[in-house]
């Protein structure tokens, strides 16, 4: 049963890393349910404190997810239909077959947005860039938060590698 649970905690795991980039999955939450799951095993003891800790930096990084796009879009003088655009543009980007798409999406969902929004073309294109940092400065966030709890797990799982995998 402990290889179902470290195989289903590697799934969700790269889930994690993708929810990241996708504004669908919240990252470290999902990485945060890999890890809760390794913490279901016989094989590996996780001390609650470890989840718990692990938890609540996920969760500040899922609240952080919808501060840091905003304050960027606010700083350079966006508005919603900026953070809207970013978010549409982004799932464009992913979906398109166009190389950096997931870098430029997000820009030109931002400037159609404010553009939409009847701003005046340097304006939109001033807080297209606020929002695009905003995104780009969240998403590494996620990510570095996403690969570190995947550390994590590829530790635990080295560390007790012999009750897991013992005949």
């Amino acid at each position: 049963m402990d290889i179902i649970l470290i195989i289903i905690s590697a799934f969700i795991m790269l889930l994690g890393i993708l929810g990241s980039f996708l504004p669908v999955l919240p990252g470290p939450l999902t990485s945060w349910l890999g890890l809760l799951v390794v913490h279901f095993t016989k094989a590996i003891p996780m001390d609650k404190p470890f989840i718990i800790i692990t938890l609540l930096v996920a969760g500040f990084i899922w609240v952080s997810d919808y501060i840091i796009p905003a304050v960027g879009t606010k700083r350079f003088g966006g508005t919603r239909y900026g953070m809207i655009g970013t978010t549409i543009g982004l799932i464009v980007g992913i979906l398109a077959p166009i190389p950096g798409g997931i870098i430029i999406g997000p820009f030109v969902g931002a400037l159609i947005g404010e553009l939409l929004n009847k701003a005046d073309s340097k304006t939109a294109i001033r807080a297209a860039f606020g929002s695009f940092i905003g995104f780009l400065a969240s998403t590494f966030i996620k990510f570095v938060v996403a690969i570190v709890y995947l550390g994590l797990y590829i530790s635990l799982i080295w560390e007790h590698r012999n009750s897991l995998f013992s005949i």
